[in-house]
């Protein structure tokens, strides 16, 4: 069996792809409750808009929106609340060095279940110019027309 054989991706960012340059990625445990867990087994946690921040030595995702779960009660908590992450001390110091030197952003690839807990794969990504979407853009359609005219020989 492979490594990702237990791994059972939820969601995906791909608006991360498009508007940033992926430099590096990790992965993180999330400090998640009962219902919320529920929820994302579920399928209902969306990744677009959010981020990551580090204070006072903790890493925080904001942003990441996990729907009720349906059959909960009282125990339900607020979709978009902030949710710890759970990465080594020593970790966490490095990307706090590198967000702060570099001007890098920390964003939410992909959440997904391995060896039933969820984790959560963070990039330290570099913000995309106009410019440079437009190049990837030109690069995909011409990769895509190439393709075509060596399936159609």
């Amino acid at each position: 069996m492979g490594e990702n054989a237990n791994n059972t991706t939820v969601a995906k960012n791909k608006k991360a792809y498009h508007d940033y340059f992926v430099l590096e990625t990790m992965e993180a445990g999330i400090e998640l409750f009962g219902t919320e867990v529920k929820s994302i087994r579920m399928g209902r946690v969306n990744l677009k808009d959010s981020w990551c921040s580090i204070d006072k030595g903790e890493i925080f995702v904001n942003g990441m929106h996990i729907s009720p779960y349906e059959h909960g009660n009282i125990f339900n908590r607020d979709p978009m609340r902030v949710k710890r992450l759970l990465m080594h001390k020593r970790e966490i110091r490095r990307l706090l060095g590198v967000t702060k030197q570099q001007g890098l952003t920390l964003i939410p690839l992909s959440l997904y279940f391995k060896k039933g807990r969820a984790k959560l794969e963070i990039g330290l990504c570099k913000g995309k110019k106009l410019y440079d979407k437009r190049e990837v853009a030109a690069k995909r359609d011409a990769d895509r027309t190439i393709e075509c005219s060596v399936k159609n020989k």
